[in-house]
Formats: C-alpha cells, sequence, structure tokens
C-alpha cells in the first residue's frame, strides 16, 4: 500500500497571503504538532507518524507550495515565503503555538519558520537535510551526489517529462540506506504525483531558491533559536552532521542518529524514528 495519513483526518485549502492555496489535513486533539515533508515525496510520507501522534495531539500536515495537492505557482518557494504559507495554514485552523517536525525540504522551511516566529514554536524537530548558508554548507554542497540541488530551469525539465520515475529513483537510491526502500508502490505513488503538470517546475524551484535562502538564513541565524531542537540524522545519511548544523543556529540541541538507515527515514526505520520524536515531544 502506498503511504495515506489515517482516514479521520479533514481535509481543506487555506489560501496564503503570498499567493499559494496550501491543501492541509489534520485530525487528532491536544497540544499541535504541525509535520513539513520533503522532496521526492508529499505530506503522505508522515503516515506512520501521523497515525501515532494523533492519539495524544492534534496534528497538521499540508503539502508545502508547489508539492501534491496545494498549487503551483509561478515563484515564492523561498523558504521565508514558505514559512509564511505555514502560518497561515496554523492561524487558519485556529491554532497559534505548536511543535513542528520536519525532513529534508521541510527543515528549511521549518528553520524560517522557527526564526520568524520564534514564540510561536514550542519544540522544533529537524531530520536529514542542510540547511542553505548554515554551515557546512559550503562543504556539503561539494557532495557530486547532490547534483540534483544545481539541476533546475526549462531544459531540466524537458528532459525529465515523461521520466520522472527514473529521476525520482535514483534520488530514492542514491540517499537510502536499505536499496529496497521506500517501496515499489510507495515510489509508484510518489511518481505519479510528481508527473502531474507543473509538478516538476514546482520541484525545480524550490532548489532555484536557494540563493535566496542563503542570504535570508545569514539574516536569521544572527539570532539564534531558543526552543528546544532534536537534530535526527540517519547513520548512513547526515547522521551527527544534523545536530552540527543545528548547533550553529540553535542554543538547545538534542543530537540523534537512526541506526541503519539513510535518508528517508519514515520509510526504512519509522519505528525507531517515531519513538525519538514522540519522546522528545513528551519532555
Amino acid at each position: 500500500m502506498p503511504p495515506s495519513l489515517p482516514s479521520t483526518f479533514e481535509a481543506r485549502t487555506v489560501t496564503s497571503q503570498i499567493g499559494a492555496d496550501i491543501f492541509v489535513r489534520s485530525g487528532g486533539s491536544g497540544p499541535v504538532v504541525v509535520l513539513l515533508h520533503g522532496y521526492a515525496e508529499t505530506s503522505d510520507s508522515w503516515a506512520p507518524l501521523a497515525a501515532e501522534l494523533e492519539k495524544s495531539y492534534t496534528v497538521v500536515v499540508p503539502d508545502l507550495r508547489g508539492f501534491g495537492r496545494s498549487s503551483r505557482p509561478d515563484g515564492g518557494y523561498d523558504k521565508k515565503n514558505q514559512a509564511t504559507d505555514i502560518r497561515a495554514v496554523v492561524t487558519a485552523l485556529g491554532h497559534d503555538r505548536t511543535s513542528v517536525v520536519s525532513h529534508d525540504i521541510g527543515i528549511m522551511v521549518a528553520y524560517a519558520y522557527a526564526a520568524i516566529y520564534p514564540d510561536k514554536v514550542e519544540r522544533l524537530v529537524v531530520m536529514d537535510a542542510p540547511i542553505p548558508g548554515i554551515e557546512p554548507w559550503n562543504e556539503i554542497v561539494k557532495n557530486p551526489a547532490l547534483w540534483h540541488f544545481s539541476f533546475h530551469g526549462p531544459d531540466a525539465e524537458r528532459l525529465v517529462a515523461g521520466r520522472e520515475r527514473i529521476y525520482l529513483d535514483r534520488i530514492w537510491n542514491d540517499f537510502s540506506g536499505d536499496p529496497v526502500k521506500p517501496d515499489e508502490e510507495t515510489r509508484a505513488y510518489y511518481a505519479s504525483q510528481y508527473a502531474l503538470p507543473g509538478a516538476m517546475r514546482a520541484g525545480f524551484a524550490q532548489f532555484t531558491a536557494f540563493a535566496q535562502d542563503v542570504e535570508d538564513n545569514k539574516i536569521f541565524q544572527q539570532t539564534k533559536l531558543s526552543m528546544p531542537v532534536l537534530a535526527i540524522g540517519g547513520e548512513k545519511s547526515f547522521a551527527a552532521m544534523e545536530a552540527t548544523v543545528m548547533r550553529h543556529v540553535a542554543t538547545n540541541v538534542r543530537e540523534a542518529v537512526v541506526h541503519g538507515a539513510g535518508h528517508w527515514l519514515m520509510e526504512e526505520n519509522p519505528a525507531a524514528t517515531i519513538s525519538l520524536i514522540t519522546d522528545f515531544l513528551k519532555d
């Protein structure tokens, strides 16, 4: 079965004041936790965690701008703008202070959100990705495996059109600690989502915006985050480097490594990852 959020979650679309319609699903009751997904996936990637959290929390799960069932505007993919999208979602659902859990590109949005609205974030979880401009960013981006950071624009769209699965398989395979994860049904589902009209253009726009994100983050990092931060890395991916990155921008960082896992933590070792997150949120 492809990933799917709990059937009890309610769906709606929230219009951000900066030109995006954000599809969001929510469910459960209790303190609010927002889940921000990453690239090569959609909000459905949070299915195992959402099913666990809804027992004790109100869980808010948006598709980021340009992904899944959210709209695909021409611009606005810098992470500062996307943080504004997420704030619009939180307030439209009647919430204010939340914890935020994030993975991959989602951590870049989560960092911008926490930097812009520090009094609105109780706890922050970031998983297995760098943050543009935050050291050791300049060393990280030299890794040839990250060529997709610079692969975008009209010609890239033409190259990938009709070949989305080939492109995505390369990303899933290269960053997985287990060659069969994500599984075939999951891959087929996400490939179908990224083959929708405009989806690859919007996906590539996340990377095009990195140059602006670097400039914005230079300003954000002048004031360190004070809320508790859990930095999780897959043992075969970012590992302890995730905490190294976050210690440049936050004062209260807890480090965790998911053993045996690569980048796709919800697919490769959901039980260990969920345990780390739930323990952190309960503290």
